[in-house]
This record gives structure tokens, C-alpha cells and sequence, in this order.
């Protein structure tokens, strides 16, 4: 079997690559990605050399390498994608062009060339968001309600990949995932940024009163429920994947951290909300557990130990990354929180 993978060396992309090649040995993966900021190729170190590996540097835009690649392949798994809702309240015309007219290009060769299976990589974001004291969860049938640009550019994407499949027999699957962690990730979000800053002597900026609540999904369970979609899921179904069975929020998270570290609740920094904050969000991944037999290995506390460690680990990895552009951007985006 051979695969075309984009956004490869993402955080979840780059995962994903090595947790394939690590379980499926026999088959060939093609790795497109146009490394953007968050794009890493280091990220792929260890299997750079792999003779089933091969990377493209490019576009999902770019049509006529796109088609070009796919000709290749069997699968499609689509990762790539703006993912961050502060970059996207900066500026969303890169989330409308790379999430919704990528997505359409790679749509179209897929079904050009016929591939066999596409894999469309989405979020539970597009549901939109839950009260505190809500106890919904969101599923496959939940109507979509997205409250930021990158939601809504996901949403849109999810759409058109429905509608390519009832226009046009495209065989495709789609999931729905929540909040990732571990390692690799770029240290924007809560959980990585949150680590290193305190490895760095530095402060954790918390939005608002912290008390926003996410399902937290660890990356290589998210790996694992891809695999089983692809081997089990059905054609023209989503998936939701979560991780959480009860609420932990942002100021909890932090906390946790804070104490594993051996840190006080001082080098906590309440910075000014961003526009439009999502207050819940909640997955219902029981279809995939009951269809799929999915479920994560671990519980919360134990993967936040372990990706504690991992950024302990791997100082020079994410060291490189905190530096240059990425002081511009947080600077923009915090405020007052401390930068050094």
C-alpha cells in the first residue's frame, strides 16, 4: 500500500509518519509538506533515511504537483492545514486558502486518479462551543457551529468533502478530533508553550480565568484511531475522536504542570481573553469506540508525565523553535506576558 501524507512534518503529520512506518513496514508513504512555520522536518529525523520514506517539499495548492503525487498512491490522509485560532484572528485569508481550496485541490486529483481511500483530518471545533455547565457532547450528528476563522475554514472543508463524496462517489472517511498533545508539537499551544516556559524560567500565560475546558487527546492515540479508520471505518462516515472522560480546564492543566515541574502557582500569567474564546468543548467518541474499538491506552495524567518528559528530554529540539518569528508572534499575541 502506498500513502500520501501532507503536512507530514506537523506536529500530528510527522507523528502519524512514524507510527505508520513503525506498524505498517511494508508499505511506502509519500510525505508532502510546504514546511511553514510549523512544518519540521526534524521532526522526521529518524526515519529520513527510510527507503519506504520520501518527502516533497510542496504545496496542497500547487494542483499539478498535487495530481502528480497522488497518481502514486492508494490513500490519501490529510493533515495539512493553519490550525491555530490566535493566527487565525490575526489573519485567516492563509486558513481559507490552504484549509478550504488545498482541501478542494487534492479533492479533485483524488478523484482524478481514483485513490481508494481519502482521509480527511478535522477538528471538533467546527461543532463550536458548550456552556461550563453543559453537559452535552458533541457527535457525528451534532450540526455545525463554528465560532472562529480556522473553525469555519474547517467546517467548510469537512463540507466539501462530504459533497465530493455524494456528487462524485468519492470514498472517504473523516475525522473529528479534539485537542492533540505530546511530543513535537510547536510550542504555541497551552501544553507545550506552558512546559518550556517554565524550563525556561519563564511565566504560563493563561487566557482570561483559565477556567476553559477542552478534551485533551494524546497524539499517538489520535495515530492509533486514524490506523483503525482505515482499516475498519466505513466509506462516507466520520469519526469523532476524543480522548477525556471528564473535564479538566486550562488553569487545572496548568497547575498540573506546575506541580510536576516542581514549580508555584506564582509563575501562573492571567493575560487579556482572546476574541470570541470557545468556553467548552466535549467529545462523544463512543461511535468509534463501539465501531472501531478504539479507546485511549492511558489516562490524562499519565501522557501529561510523559509529555513532560519528552520536552525535558528534547530541550535542543524545541529550543531552535523559540526563537526569531516565533518571539514577534508570541509577543504579539500575549501582550505582557514575559518574553526573554
Amino acid at each position: 500500500m502506498k500513502l500520501l501524507i501532507t503536512g507530514g512534518a506537523g506536529f500530528i503529520g510527522s507523528n502519524f509518519i512514524r507510527y505508520w512506518l513503525k506498524n505498517h513496514p511494508a508499505d511506502n508513504i509519500i510525505n508532502l509538506d510546504k514546511l511553514t512555520y510549523a512544518g519540521n522536518l526534524e521532526n522526521l529525523k529518524e526515519i529520513e533515511d527510510n527507503p519506504k520514506y520520501k518527502f516533497v517539499k510542496g504545496d496542497i495548492c500547487d494542483g499539478n504537483l498535487v495530481n502528480e503525487l497522488i497518481k502514486e498512491v492508494d490513500i490519501v490522509v490529510h493533515f495539512a492545514a493553519e490550525s491555530h485560532v490566535d493566527r487565525s484572528i490575526i489573519d485567516s485569508q492563509i486558513f481559507l486558502k490552504t484549509n478550504v481550496i488545498g482541501t478542494q485541490i487534492l479533492l479533485d486529483a483524488a478523484l482524478k486518479n481514483q485513490v481508494k481511500h481519502f482521509h480527511h483530518v478535522s477538528t471538533d471545533e467546527v461543532f463550536g462551543s458548550l456552556a461550563l455547565d453543559d453537559k452535552t457532547k458533541w457527535n457525528e450528528c451534532t450540526p455545525y457551529d463554528p465560532k472562529s476563522p480556522y473553525s469555519a475554514s474547517k467546517a467548510a472543508s469537512d463540507h466539501l468533502v462530504r459533497a465530493y463524496g455524494n456528487t462524485f462517489g468519492l470514498k472517504y472517511t473523516i475525522t473529528n478530533c479534539s485537542n492533540n498533545f505530546g511530543p513535537y508539537q510547536f510550542p504555541e499551544k497551552l501544553i507545550p508553550l506552558a512546559i518550556t516556559n517554565l524550563m525556561e524560567g519563564k511565566k504560563v500565560p493563561i487566557y482570561g480565568d483559565g477556567k476553559y475546558v477542552r478534551d485533551w487527546l494524546y497524539v499517538d492515540d489520535h495515530c492509533k484511531a486514524i490506523d483503525l479508520v482505515l482499516q475498519k471505518g466505513k466509506a462516507g462516515e466520520t469519526y469523532c475522536i476524543g480522548g477525556m472522560t471528564d473535564d479538566i480546564n486550562n488553569l487545572e492543566i496548568a497547575r498540573m504542570i506546575l506541580k510536576i515541574l516542581g514549580k508555584h502557582e506564582t509563575e501562573i500569567d492571567f493575560v487579556k481573553d482572546r476574541p470570541g474564546h470557545d468556553r467548552k468543548y466535549a467529545v462523544d467518541w463512543s461511535k468509534a469506540k463501539k465501531e472501531l474499538g478504539f479507546k485511549p491506552e492511558y489516562d490524562f495524567s499519565s501522557y501529561l508525565e510523559m509529555t513532560i518528559k519528552w520536552y525535558r528530554d528534547n530541550k535542543e529540539w524545541w529550543q531552535k523553535i523559540k526563537s526569531g518569528e516565533y518571539k514577534k508572534y508570541y509577543q504579539l499575541q500575549y501582550g505582557k506576558a514575559q518574553i526573554r
